[in-house]
C-alpha cells in the first residue's frame, strides 16, 4: 500500500513558478515510477510528466515540455514538479500517482493522491 500527499498548489500569476511536492509512504517507493497528472474544470484528467524509479528518465507532455521539470528524492520519498513560465491554461488540480510496473499513463496507475489545486491568473 502506498499513500500519496500532494502539496504546493496555490494561486500564481501568469509567468510565475511553483514547485509541487508529492510525499509518499510505503517501503517500496524507490522502486516505482511516478507520474504527474492534471485535471482542469470540465476536462478529462491528462498526463503531465513521468519519472523513472531512479529519476534518470523523465517524460513530459508536449504542452509542458521545456517549462516543467520532475525530480525525486528517494531518501525523502518525495517527488517534485517544478513548474515555470506558468500559463492560465495550466490551471488544474494536479495529482501524483504510482505505477508499480509498466508505462505511466492515466489508465493503469496503482495509487493516486488527492491532488493540489494550481490556479494561474492572467
Amino acid at each position: 500500500q502506498v499513500q500519496l500527499v500532494e502539496s504546493g498548489g496555490r494561486l500564481v500569476q501568469a509567468g510565475g513558478s511553483l514547485r509541487l511536492s508529492c510525499a509518499a509512504s510505503g517501503r517500496s517507493f524507490s522502486s516505482y515510477s511516478m507520474g504527474w497528472f492534471r485535471q482542469a474544470p470540465g476536462k478529462e484528467r491528462e498526463f503531465v510528466a513521468a519519472i523513472s524509479w531512479s529519476g534518470g528518465s523523465t517524460y513530459y507532455a508536449d504542452s509542458v515540455k521545456g517549462r516543467f521539470t520532475s525530480s525525486r528524492d528517494n531518501a525523502k520519498k518525495t517527488v517534485y514538479l517544478q513548474m515555470n513560465s506558468l500559463k492560465p491554461e495550466d490551471t488544474a488540480v494536479y495529482y501524483c500517482a504510482v505505477r508499480r510496473s509498466g508505462v505511466v499513463a492515466v489508465d493503469g496507475m496503482d495509487y493516486w493522491g488527492k491532488g493540489t489545486l494550481v490556479i494561474v491568473s492572467s
